[in-house]
Parts: structure tokens; C-alpha cells; sequence
């Protein structure tokens, strides 16, 4: 894989994306005074940098010194929003660096994305339980050649996985990834898209060929985000724009503003819901994991009766989607039924049992939408019993949360065990303050402890017999992000499985 200088040139005039290239004897825009230059690397790392690389100098971190560090190791070229005194012999300089790197990431790659059929995932609640069903029937459709981008795992070979860092990497790690994937022979990708993946651009140029749209409810409002709710909206529907095919939820809320964003781009969609769209999903009765699909034309093929290993309705609509994402990239019946039936989710509604009986689920509900329908469904299957809800909510991001859980809490827990949760920079107990402070309902009863190993033990140690004790927003993440550091943590499952089997 090689990038030549002239190359770059030609990519970022066609988008009108260069301002100037400065070399020695100063600024200048014709192609011909361009060094005649190779690279067969690139990178954003000032640390993995030198003579045969091109360096994107992107970042609100981003420092003058990283760039004097490369030029000292060797680098010759940089691209960059503003130039900088340095020794480096050609800066190219650029109106948006993150839309430069993501083009020109992915003509270093010689375009990867066209070589995978890709299904892409945006929502609020979902994505990642979504993304794994899709993965599940596609690796039954293809024979175990798809890839997959998730917020919990990535894997590039349909075999082996690593935790990944991003929902969405950034766009120079993004084509790398799918550039592995095609080297690894797999033909599919199913991938999340967040909101932030187009408020940074890290998707810049990329389509799909087939966008799901799950849901969408207020999230990730903060100064460091979203500042509005309209702002966060507009950033989940560039995934309608840059889709072939669209998979709408007919029962979200703004599904109106959704789908007139597909009929005016003239993108094709297919919808599905419990009360409206071309394909209808419902609950039997006598089997809570199972579900089916119903049509009146079935255009997809995909009627059926389907059974998954996650109970509630959430996570049969989910489901739903993902069937008809793999149906337009050429799945079967049997290959989504065969698929569904064995997916397990990571860190999503999983199930434990105290020694006196009572229930202990552990989800990784993170925002308000998870929240709430994880706690209703809990509520309809326990009746009798407390909810007893152990949650924090991170620090320096997504600020709106901890209002937002605060409303859940007061409606639906008994019981509010409030700890920390990948705090981050900030104070976990200042964290707590702001979500007890929006539990409005007396009847609650508020609990502080930020050692989230306690909180856990004494949730246990409170459960009674038809209580339900519920962990949420961490499910099985090994680590608590703490001081900016990723602090190893056992995770919740492992902790409360632990607790358990010592007789807690």
C-alpha cells in the first residue's frame, strides 16, 4: 500500500479540500512544484513517524511539538489545518483535516469498502446488540466471512476479537481495519455508526450498503459533544445519506423527519414495528426469546418465526432489523434463523440467581432509552419483588445522562444504589449528586457508594427473596476508566457471579 504526493494533491483539489503546499522557498498551488515523494505509511502517531510517511497533525490535543518530534525522526510531509515552522520539506495545508485523512486514508488502502458489502448501525439504544445478530447471520449466510465493528468487540477474520476502543475508529484505523478484513477474505462488514463518527468525520466519503436506523431519543448532549439535541439528530440521520438501502423503525420516535430524509434522497427503505411498517414483530406468548416477523408482502423474504437467547421486546425489534439488513445483503430465511438462535451479546440482560432466590440481571444499559425499557421489562416479569438498581453514569462525557437516569429512577427503581461508572477526570460522588438530584420520588430510596465492587455486594446483601437487583451500564467491560486511565475492573457479571457463589 503506497500514497504518492501527487496523488494527495489530485484527491484534495477534487474536493476542494486544499488551501496551499509550502515547501522551502515558500507557499505555492501549482502540482508541478511538488517533490516527487512515495509514502507507504501513514499516521496521526507523531510517534510512528519518519521519512516514508504521511503525518495528519489533527486534534484539539494536538501539539507543535509532536510535529517537531516526527520532522526530528525523519518525516518529510504533513497535513495540516495551519502551517508550522518546521523543517519538514512540504506541509500540505487543508480547510479540514479530518475530512483529508479520511479520503486520503482511504485511497492509501486502495478503497477496502468497495469490497465488502457493508451493514451499518445507528440509534440510540441497540447498535451493538443489533450489530452482533447481523454478524450471527451473516457468518451462517457467508460461511463465516464477516468482519465486524462493534462498541464492545472487533473482530477482522469472523474468528478471533479484540476489544475496541471507539464505536467508530477513527477513519485512518477505520480503512486499515477493512483493508485487514478483505486480506482476511471476508466478503461482509457489519459495523456501528455513531453520532460522533460524523460530528468528527472519522465515516467522511463512506457508504453503505445497507443503513439501519434503530431509534433515537436524547443522548450524548454536552458541551463536549452535542450541545442540542437537534445537532446530535442531524449526526445520526448522514447514516440515511450514505446508505444504498435504508431499515427503519416505524415505531421511533421522529420517524417521520426519518423517513422523509430517505424519500427526498430517493433511498429506498424498508420498515418494520409492532404497530406500523411493512413488517410487523410480536412476542409469543408462550415463549418470551421467541418471536415473529409478519408481512403482508414480504419483499425481503424473511417472514418466519425466529428465537433469540436475549427475553425482551427491545431486543426482538433489534433482531428484526438485523434479519432484514442481512436480507438485503443476501441472506436467507434459514441462515437468520440458524444465526439468531445462537447469538450471545456481551454484557447484554444477563441472568443470575441469589442463594434465597432473588434475580440478578446484568445489562449494559447506558443511556436513558436503555435504561428505562430495561427497567420496565424487569418490572413486568418481577411484579412482586424491589428493583434494586446499582448505576453511575461516565464522567466528561454525555453529561445529559445523569438527568435523564435520575427521571428513570424515580419512575421505575425502589431502590437507587448509586456508584461510579468510568468516572473519567471528574469526582464519581459529584457524578451521584446530579443524578440523585433529578430522582424527584421520595418513595426511592437513595444509596451512595462509589467503590462499585461494594455497591454490587450490597445490593446482594439487600435482595430478598422476590427482589430484583439490577447492575447496570458496565455488563462485563473489564475495565473503569479512571484520572483518563483505563483501570483494570472485573467487571460487573464476574463481580456479582463471584458475590454469589461466596454466599453474598
Amino acid at each position: 500500500m503506497t500514497l504518492t504526493l501527487a496523488t494527495v494533491y489530485d484527491i484534495l483539489q477534487q474536493q476542494n479540500l486544499l488551501k496551499e503546499f509550502i515547501l522551502a522557498d515558500g507557499w505555492h498551488l501549482d502540482k508541478a512544484k511538488l517533490p516527487e515523494l512515495t509514502f507507504s505509511a501513514i499516521s496521526y502517531d507523531s510517534r510512528k513517524a519518519d521519512s516514508e510517511t504521511l503525518f495528519f497533525a489533527k486534534g484539539a490535543a494536538f501539539k507543535e511539538d509532536y510535529l517537531a518530534g516526527a520532522v526530528a525522526q525523519g518525516l518529510q510531509v504533513y497535513v495540516a489545518e495551519q502551517p508550522y515552522e518546521t523543517a519538514a520539506r512540504c506541509g500540505v495545508i487543508v480547510t479540514d483535516i479530518r475530512k483529508a485523512m479520511a479520503l486520503l486514508s482511504m485511497a492509501f488502502y486502495d478503497y477496502p469498502q468497495n469490497k465488502l458489502k457493508i451493514a451499518a448501525f445507528t440509534g440510540t439504544k441497540g447498535k451493538t446488540t443489533a450489530a452482533y445478530f447481523a454478524h450471527g447471520i451473516l457468518q451462517e449466510a457467508t460461511g463465516g466471512k464477516c468482519a465486524m465493528l462493534s462498541t464492545m468487540e472487533t473482530t477482522l477474520d469472523g474468528k478471533t476479537s479484540f476489544k475496541s476502543k471507539l464505536t467508530t475508529p477513527e477513519s485512518l484505523d477505520l480503512f486499515a481495519m477493512m483493508a485487514e478484513a478483505v486480506a482476511n477474505n471476508m466478503t461482509h462488514l457489519v459495523m456501528e455508526v455513531s453520532s460522533q463518527a460524523y460530528k468528527l468525520q472519522r465515516v467522511y466519503g463512506l457508504k453503505y450498503d445497507v443503513g439501519i436506523f434503530l431509534n433515537i431519543s436524547p443522548d450524548h448532549i454536552s458541551p463536549i459533544e452535542h450541545p442540542t439535541f437537534d445537532d446530535y439528530f442531524y449526526c445520526k440521520r448522514e447514516l440515511i445519506y450514505n446508505s444504498k438501502v435504508a431499515i427503519l423503525d416505524a415505531d421511533m420516535d421522529h420517524y417521520p423527519l426519518v423517513a422523509e430524509s430517505c424519500q427526498l434522497a430517493g433511498i429506498p427503505a424498508y420498515t418494520y414495528g409492532r404497530t406500523a411498517g411493512d413488517y410487523r414483530v410480536s412476542t409469543s406468548e408462550a415463549d418470551p426469546k421467541e418471536f415473529f416477523v409478519e408481512s403482508r408482502i414480504d419483499p425481503l423474504k424473511m417472514m418466519g418465526n425466529y428465537r433469540i437467547k436475549l427475553p425482551g421486546d427491545f431486543n426482538q425489534d433489534n433482531a428484526c432489523a438485523a434479519l432484514l439488513a442481512a436480507a438485503v445483503l443476501g441472506a436467507d430465511t434459514e441462515s437468520a434463523y440458524r444465526g439468531l438462535a445462537e447469538v450471545t451479546v456481551p454484557g447484554r440482560m444477563l441472568q443470575l440467581h441469589t442463594a434465597n432466590g432473588a434475580v440478578v440481571y446484568v445489562d449494559y444499559a447506558h443511556n436513558y432509552i436503555s435504561l428505562k425499557l430495561f427497567l420496565e421489562y424487569t418490572r413486568k416479569a418481577h411484579p412482586n419483588g424491589r428493583q434494586i438498581v446499582v448505576i453511575g453514569s461516565p464522567g466528561n462525557k454525555a453529561i445529559s445522562r445523569r438527568h435523564d437516569f435520575g427521571v428513570v429512577l424515580a419512575e421505575l427503581a425502589d431502590v437507587a444504589l448509586l456508584t461510579a461508572d468510568d468516572p473519567a477526570y471528574e469526582d464519581p460522588q459529584a457524578i451521584a449528586d446530579e443524578i440523585a438530584a433529578a430522582i424527584d420520588n421520595p418513595a426511592v430510596e437513595i444509596i451512595h457508594e462509589m467503590d462499585r465492587e461494594k455497591a454490587i455486594l450490597l445490593a446482594l446483601e439487600m435482595a430478598g427473596p422476590d427482589d430484583v437487583v439490577l447492575l447496570a451500564g458496565k455488563g462485563e467491560d473489564p475495565q473503569q476508566k479512571i484520572d483518563g486511565k483505563d483501570t483494570p475492573y472485573d467487571g460487573d457479571y464476574v463481580i456479582a457471579k463471584r458475590l454469589i457463589a461466596a454466599g453474598k
